[in-house]
């Protein structure tokens, strides 16, 4: 559920954004699937993960592990994202996604990826215009930072899981 309530962060970013946030959708919804196939079989990331290494099939483009893989990254982008917008008030939304981007996504990308990447980047909407649409003031900001503080070390625990799973590797088609 907490992936699913970033899709509408993802909307304000922009129409060059819809392709980001439909990848985010079916990591989410593929995942939602097999959890729902069997809830209690299922019942969360990391025993879906461990299921498809065990069949050896999380390696397999279509696999949840590569949905779960691709969603944390792309959660862990835009926590980067967010701090670096709160740390770096005089940085231009450009700068704060490429400074994300290369600390999270960049070396998981191919060299299309890498490129595709350039152009949605330089799309980004102006920071101050991306700021008033999510409502930024100080407490806003408070939120932000609190989210991202939360969130950090879940995702830093989900990278050592897939690690310790031998599926942190994975790259992008």
């Amino acid at each position: 559920d907490l992936c699913k309530n970033l899709l509408p962060l993802v909307d304000k970013f922009g129409p060059s954004w819809a392709c980001i946030k439909a990848d985010i959708a079916s990591y989410i919804e593929k995942l939602e699937s097999k959890y729902s196939s069997d809830p209690s079989r299922y019942n969360n990331l990391y025993t879906i993960t461990n299921k498809e290494v065990e069949d050896k099939s999380a390696r397999i483009p279509s696999s949840c592990t590569n949905a779960f893989v691709w969603l944390n990254r792309a959660v862990d982008f835009l926590v980067q994202l967010f701090y670096g917008l709160l740390e770096h008030p005089e940085w231009s939304m450009a700068q704060a996604c490429t400074d994300s981007y290369k600390k999270t996504l960049k070396k998981w990308h191919s060299w299309m990826a890498i490129s595709t990447s350039k152009v949605i980047v330089k799309l980004a909407p102006e920071r101050k215009k991306f700021m008033n649409s999510i409502g930024i003031n100080d407490e806003v900001s408070l939120e932000i930072k609190k989210f991202c503080v939360t969130l950090s070390p879940i995702l830093e625990e989900n990278h050592k899981f897939l690690a310790d799973a031998g599926v942190d590797d994975l790259k992008a088609p």
